[in-house]
């Protein structure tokens, strides 16, 4: 089964353009396009030493995570973020 999930991207106004062209050529989605792009791009290519080695996540300190604070959710991340 193929899960597909929508999501929103900004991309430059020119390279959709020019995103779209390429999708029309080759009778494909623009998603299609996208997509075939970002795993030549960037999933099939060699994986440098540095991508290869896990960093160290670097915390400052206090006691962890604020109570209410969802990390899974960017909207719930924003919104603490903005009201402190």
């Amino acid at each position: 089964m193929l899960l597909c999930v929508r999501t929103t991207l900004n991309i430059d106004e020119h390279l959709l353009h020019e995103l779209k062209a390429i999708a029309l050529a080759k009778q494909q989605t623009l998603g299609q396009v996208v997509e075939e792009a970002l795993r030549i791009a960037y999933l099939k290519r060699p994986k440098t030493k540095l991508e290869q080695q896990p960093r160290p996540l670097k915390t400052f300190g206090g006691d962890g995570v604020m109570p209410g604070v969802d990390l899974a959710s960017s909207n719930a991340l924003l919104e603490c973020m903005e009201n402190g």
